[in-house]
């Protein structure tokens, strides 16, 4: 490869990273912004509202195994006050958000950062998280 060949090759590969960088914040910020609008829900005891952050899976899931409308098995399931958000972490177009009570698990869609699990607690390296709340 020529030598300005190269250097343009390498200026484009700086540009990805640094673009990539603001990309992630702003994917940060999102899968954020929506895990703790489904805490506020919760906490609102809005569960109507908590529904509409559901993935479309995991709100399947939950009125599946409840066998009625997603609001009241919401309710049903009794998920831990969440608390203030303590980190994201961004895995591709997944994301775990650690809180103080809960760690949510978030998935990007099209219409945006939708919660796929919930009510989360760490366990043995090869199980990490057990969920109370999760889509099939």
């Amino acid at each position: 490869m020529s030598t300005p060949l190269r250097a343009a090759a390498g200026a484009l590969l700086v540009a990805a990273f640094l673009c990539g960088c603001g990309a992630s914040a702003a994917r940060e910020d999102g899968a954020s912004a929506a895990g703790r609008r489904f805490a506020a829900a919760l906490a609102a005891g809005d569960y109507r509202a908590g529904c509409e952050l559901l993935a479309p899976e995991t709100r399947d899931e939950v009125e599946e195994d409840a066998k009625g409308p997603c609001g009241p098995a919401l309710r049903d399931l009794d998920l831990p006050p969440a608390g203030p958000a303590r980190g994201v972490d961004l895995y591709g177009r997944d994301a775990l958000l650690r809180m103080t009570g809960d760690t949510l698990f978030l998935s990007q869609f099209d219409s945006g950062w939708l919660v796929t699990a919930a009510g989360c607690v760490p366990q043995a390296a090869d199980e990490p998280y057990r969920c109370s709340l999760k889509g099939g």
